[in-house]
């Protein structure tokens, strides 16, 4: 067996032993007595509007609604693994505060979007109090925590509106993986069949809003950590236009492609969620320059108003030649000043051949596209081969310290505010997965780059800039040339995969996509399910727009997630320990 397996599976027998980080059977109230089979027929699946629409009937207070996604993490999360730390002192007091300022404020009571609303906020997110683990078990270690000393401008949002956030969910170590398994609390189990993977990074908070631990989440996405997880789950997974929601307080894997965004079961709560999570940086425009100014370019909010059943009707949509054809780009690009050999070996590196039954998937959706008003073109000349070349060369790996610097300085514990005070304190340094200096991967024909600062180089024009600008401009002229509203394609190039068994003779990474040019141009693009496999396992359709069009696009997977109803619970399991010897 080996190492890593070694760890897997001591992290599942700890799951069953402990269930978290301390015994949860200690934390959690007893559940009221209205927790019956009724109360289940309410609340599995609930949508916001229909919850808002229980508050209101006073059919159920918030204490009530909270302490039954609690029972449910309870019962199941030692399965399944999505919930790294669940902050029932937090819950359970944002809920009796919310049910007392109901009662004392009667019939003219205001609530806000979110309000009542259980949520729950992915491992990297900072929540004041909260450890932020970035599912790095070096964070975690006594007297190195990264206690939060201040919320993340998003958590800030969702609070404001009234959400309840139940905890926070498990994640790979710094949100570097395709899969979600991590050194601080172990491996996520998908929700539809445990053994297989839910993606990552945002593969916990996937988990927990399919198996309906709470009723939406966050997730972020540095190559495609939003999109694939949802794609896995029969879920919704919104990529905002990079500088409509704030990142600040956000544990960065590279800043210069991280992003934020809503994972829901049904577009109408990934757009409420939107609305509440989009806007700037609430005063503090030093964390986050990306998003100053962003409402005069945004579509303007709420965005439930773009959601018409017949928002495909008239819409042409084309599918990326360079992603059938499973065309390679290096994760973070490749800097202006690397070898064109190099170069060259790493974009033949990067290819994810595109699966024959995921190629026969996408192409059941695109006839339910169809079927639903929308034409969708594929045409060789639609962001061919020498798209991705193209995008390839947006380079970003020489920056990356600079955000888990920044990131420190504002959000990191009394002890340390940057990698060199922590190396400096406690006499090793961060890995270099976020500070640089080594290869994103161990066989990545890449070579090492120094790390400097964007904004004091000279060459980051070159690296990043320019070929971002050049990328983004082969982008839209397609469009204008073919008269398209958006593209199409499959949100991942495979299934989940099974991680009993291996794959390629070792155990599974992913399942992996072709899709992280996404942020590398920031423009918007969602996932809604878009079919099933044949083994019972979610295919995921992703959509993209042009920048800004955050509101079409919700509106078009609106209109596709009507037209096909693909989305159905997973059927859980409370027992089982997922058996990964070799």
């Amino acid at each position: 067996m080996t190492n890593t397996a070694r760890m897997i599976l001591g992290s599942a027998i700890a799951w069953l032993s402990l269930g978290f980080n301390y015994p949860l059977h200690a934390q959690v109230a007893t559940p009221p007595a209205t927790s019956s089979a009724a109360m289940d027929r309410d609340l599995l699946e609930v949508t916001i509007p229909r919850l808002e629409q229980m508050y209101r009937a006073h059919k159920y207070t918030v204490t009530q609604v909270v302490n039954w996604y609690i029972a449910r993490i309870r019962k199941y999360n030692g399965v399944y693994g999505a919930i790294e730390n669940l902050d029932l002192k937090g819950a359970l007091a944002t809920a009796a505060r919310e049910d007392a300022d109901a009662r004392a404020g009667g019939s003219h009571y205001g609530r806000g979007p979110m309000w009542g609303v259980p949520i729950v906020i992915k491992e990297n997110t900072s929540v004041k109090g909260l450890v932020t683990s970035d599912g790095w078990q070096g964070y975690r270690i006594s007297g190195r925590e990264l206690i939060a000393p201040r919320d993340a401008t998003i958590v800030r949002r969702f609070r404001v509106a009234g959400a309840v956030i139940l905890g926070k969910t498990n994640m790979p170590d710094f949100a570097a993986s395709d899969t979600n398994r991590s050194s601080a609390y172990g491996r996520t189990g998908n929700a539809y069949d445990v053994r297989f993977s839910p993606g990552g990074s945002s593969g916990g908070t996937v988990t927990a809003v399919a198996a309906n631990f709470a009723l939406l989440g966050n997730g972020t996405d540095t190559g495609n950590s939003i999109r694939m997880p949802a794609a896995t789950s029969a879920l919704v997974g919104v990529f905002p236009t990079r500088g409509l929601v704030s990142i600040a307080g956000i544990a960065p894997l590279d800043w210069l492609l991280d992003n934020t965004g809503p994972i829901a079961r049904d577009v109408t709560d990934a757009a409420i969620a939107l609305s509440v999570m989009a806007g700037d940086n609430l005063g503090d425009d030093s964390m986050d320059q990306e998003t100053v100014g962003s409402a005069a370019k945004a579509q303007p909010g709420p965005y439930a108003q773009y959601l018409k059943p017949d928002a495909l009707k008239g819409k042409r949509f084309g599918v990326p030649a360079f992603i059938l054809a499973g065309a390679g780009i290096p994760f973070q690009g490749i800097p202006a000043a690397e070898d064109t050999t190099k170069a060259a070996a790493a974009r033949e590196a990067s290819r994810v051949p595109l699966r024959p039954e995921t190629r026969a998937a996408f192409m059941r959706a695109v006839e339910a596209l169809r079927a639903a008003g929308a034409t969708v073109v594929f045409d060789d000349s639609i962001l061919p081969d020498s798209f991705a070349e193209t995008i390839s060369h947006i380079g970003t790996m020489p920056y990356v310290r600079e955000g888990t610097d920044n990131f420190l300085a504002h959000y990191g514990p009394p002890q340390y505010h940057s990698a060199r005070e922590y190396e400096q304190l406690f006499g090793s340094p961060l890995p270099e997965t976020i500070i640089g200096g080594a290869k994103v991967t161990p066989n990545d024909p890449r070579s090492p780059v120094t790390q400097v600062q964007f904004e004091d180089n000279p060459q980051a024009e070159a690296d990043v800039l320019v070929p971002r600008q050049r990328a983004l401009d082969v982008y839209d002229a397609t469009l204008d040339r073919l008269h398209l509203d958006g593209y199409v394609y499959p949100a991942i190039q495979m299934p989940p995969v099974d991680e009993t068994m291996p794959q390629d003779d070792t155990i599974s990474s992913g399942p992996h996509s072709d899709t992280g040019w996404v942020n590398m141009v920031g423009v918007p693009a969602v996932v809604v399910p878009g079919g099933w496999y044949s083994n019972g396992l979610p295919f995921g359709l992703e959509i993209s727009a042009r920048k800004w069009k955050d509101g079409d696009l919700l509106g078009w997977a609106y209109a596709f997630e009507q037209a096909t109803h693909f989305r159905k619970p997973p059927v859980l399991v409370d027992k089982g320990l997922l058996s990964i010897e070799r």
